[in-house]
């Protein structure tokens, strides 16, 4: 019965190992962005929309293509590439945040970037502090 097993273990990695090897050798794209996090600054609630970019590049085997751009809530919008980035091409996410609607303070936003990369999810942020209108502020004096 152990010879029958040891044999059947055998036979499994004869053949899955070209599999996996197959697999290592792969190529794949790898997007590197430029900075992963960009500082907004300080900026009142009245002139609340900030809008940054993102450079990146595929520093990969193959073309990168960038499937969906998820922003972490509705304040925040994503523009990104479409089209496939060729193998050393570059490409510009485009983010918008609008915090008229928010509260003022300190934020942190998380922007995920889902592509066909072996690892097919990257992380951006955006960060900042949004005072109070200004109105508000001369009314409280």
């Amino acid at each position: 019965m152990k010879h029958i097993l040891y044999f059947a273990i055998l036979c499994t990695l004869y053949f899955v190992s070209p599999l996996t090897a197959q697999a290592q050798k792969k190529k794949y794209p790898v997007i590197k962005f430029e900075r992963t996090t960009i500082d907004l600054g300080t900026f009142s609630q009245d002139d609340a929309v900030r809008t940054c970019t993102f450079e990146f590049s595929n520093v990969g085997k193959s073309p990168l293509v960038i499937n969906y751009v998820h922003t972490s809530c509705g304040c925040t919008d994503a523009d990104y590439p479409k089209d496939p980035i060729s193998p050393g091409g570059r490409g510009v996410i485009t983010v918008t945040y609008d915090g008229s609607t928010k509260m003022p303070g300190r934020f942190k936003k998380a922007i995920q970037i889902f592509s066909n990369c072996k690892d097919d999810l990257a992380r951006v942020f955006i960060v900042g502090n949004m005072t109070a209108l200004v109105k508000e502020s001369k009314e409280k004096r």
